[in-house]
């Protein structure tokens, strides 16, 4: 499902990776900051998956416009520190980041059997 992603207050690092089978850009990232004073929004069309790093101290509110009805059991992430896909996010120290329960058992890419659109 593509989504619209902006930011209402605070700052963060956002980031798309293409996991279009046959894409050209496959396993590759895009990043943008988004913060509230900029207003500006990120569009993340289908076949992309989507991350963030809060990157203000006093955290972030992110919000989501969505191009369909959000299902829980389509649900699926990869790891945010997969080698192969390399994103270079802001902050580098793992022992500074807090990672959710859920998204520090997802696997890499590679290790992933994805049935995406094309």
């Amino acid at each position: 499902m593509g989504k619209l992603v902006s930011v209402v207050s605070g700052k963060i690092f956002d980031v798309a990776v293409d996991i279009r089978k046959g894409s050209p850009t496959f396993g590759k990232w895009h990043g943008v900051v988004l913060d509230a004073e900029s207003k500006t929004n990120f569009w993340i069309p289908d076949g992309f998956l989507h991350g963030f790093q809060c990157i203000s101290p006093e955290g972030a509110h992110v919000t989501y416009k969505c191009s369909g009805v959000y299902d829980p059991k389509s649900e699926f992430g990869i790891n945010p520190f997969d080698s192969d896909i390399a994103v270079d996010w802001p902050i580098k120290d793992q022992s500074k980041i807090l990672v959710s329960e859920r998204d520090k058992q997802h696997s890499d890419l590679k290790d992933l059997n994805l049935h995406v659109v094309q």
